[in-house]
């Protein structure tokens, strides 16, 4: 797509989506200047070259003026069985109080909407509030810090421990028109505190959906954050999201990315290290068939010295799906002493899928240990015929070889509930699919 295409559909983006700006007008102001500036990204933009949503939006989406509230009377058939959490639960992109629920003593959390933070002007969100979203060069960063709808913002206390873990619901109602949502998420885990948060996304209706959203993760010295993000919508949609997380010395994080279905599905994950002995973990897992696409952009950024990351992403691809993995390792002058890992593998089932990865590592520190390694292939036939002299049928070895291959992404989770529901959720998939 020219570069004139992608800035006349920003101009009916902008168009379409303007509103009273309730909050945070001055970083909408700002923000809208640089979407203007950047516009939407085209074939030739390096970043998104694999992944065609400018070309997907519009096709698929008319851009006329709408605010569609969305009518879900109950999440209870999206949540996860047996989980016990708080709820939180955001329909077409704005808060629903009616179905969500928080269960954790307000002395261990505080969870309100974005706009009543900035409204009551909270010493976190004034410090905190689209600091390290990347505005500048990423256009849907810029889009949604322009026009987020409604958002949720968590604070934790320091040196607290939140015993039930965050669940967050994203509900998209696309029964009677087209949906445009713009989510935005701010977390500040203060000194010493650790939780656990899950995010997953669902939808009803049959018409289109683009859901954009922006999450500021803030984990300060010695605080533990565990992040789960679950993808595994039907609808017609397609997703794009910008999540910065941003490290002080001796915290701790895992993250775990799942990727089951959607149409078009953009993850943008950016780590910000900036402080020693920072120990931080993130593993992604997409098995895609039919026609989803797929693309998951991470940047690991160590910035001070004295710190550890692992990353481990898989890949499984039937049908005419498409994978996409771009992953980089930055390793800043004064970083020395840095330990960084990361690995991408990926098995392609049928004729038609494909994938594109690209690992990078940029170093500018001479006294560190870091390495990347990138694989794609097919099932080992040597192991496939070891199962099948064994009396095992070969769509069940295919299977088993599948689910051992994608299962190890799994380890790491702690909260049992969420493993065996995840667990249970790619065994499924793997049965029926592949």
């Amino acid at each position: 797509m020219s570069t004139s295409v992608a800035r006349d559909i920003t101009s009916e983006i902008i168009d379409s989506l303007r509103q009273p700006f309730n909050a945070a007008i001055e970083q909408r102001s700002q923000a809208l200047e640089q979407f203007k500036k950047l516009g939407l990204p085209g074939s030739r933009h390096e970043e998104y070259r694999f992944t065609p949503v400018t070309r997907y939006l519009e096709k698929n989406f008319s851009w006329t003026k709408n605010d569609i509230e969305g009518n879900i009377a109950s999440a209870v058939g999206f949540l996860i069985p047996q989980l016990d959490a708080n709820v939180l639960v955001l329909v077409n992109g704005k808060f629903n109080a009616s179905l969500s629920k928080v269960i954790s003593p307000a002395s261990e959390i505080t969870i309100t909407t974005l706009s009543e933070a900035i409204r009551s002007q909270h010493v976190a969100v004034n410090e905190y509030f689209n600091k390290f979203v990347s505005n500048e060069s990423d256009a849907f960063a810029a889009m949604n810090s322009a026009f987020w709808q409604e958002g949720i913002f968590v604070h934790v206390p320091e040196n607290t421990p939140v015993e039930k873990p965050v669940f967050i619901l994203h509900l998209n109602d696309a029964t009677s028109a087209q949906v445009v949502t713009q989510t935005r998420i701010l977390a500040v885990i203060e000194k010493g505190a650790t939780v656990s948060v899950i995010e997953k996304s669902d939808s009803i209706g049959e018409n289109t959906i683009f859901h954009n959203f922006a999450e500021e993760w803030i984990v300060k010295e010695g605080a533990h954050l565990e992040y789960c993000k679950i993808q595994n919508d039907s609808g017609k949609i397609c997703q794009v999201s910008n999540s910065v997380i941003h490290q002080s010395a001796a915290s701790k994080l895992n993250t775990f990315t799942l990727t089951l279905d959607g149409q078009l599905i953009r993850n943008n994950l950016h780590i910000l290290i900036d402080g020693e002995q920072c120990e931080s973990h993130f593993y992604g897992l997409y098995l895609l068939t039919g026609n989803t696409l797929a693309d998951n952009h991470t940047v690991v950024d160590h910035k001070k010295p004295n710190s550890f990351s692992n990353e481990m992403y898989k890949g499984i691809m039937d049908g005419n799906s498409k994978g996409v993995f771009n992953g980089k390792i930055y390793v800043r002058p004064h970083a020395q002493k840095t330990n960084a890992f990361q690995s991408n593998r990926n098995i392609i089932i049928s004729d038609t899928a494909t994938v594109n990865t690209k690992p990078q590592l940029e170093i500018w520190a001479d006294d560190v240990k870091c390495s990347h390694g990138c694989t794609s292939g097919q099932l080992d036939e040597g192991a496939l015929f070891y199962l099948r002299s064994r009396g095992i049928a070969e769509a069940n070895a295919k299977a088993m070889l599948l689910y051992a291959f994608a299962a190890e992404v799994l380890e790491p989770i702690q909260n049992h509930t969420l493993k065996a529901y995840l667990d249970n959720l790619i065994a499924d998939r793997l049965q029926k699919n592949f």
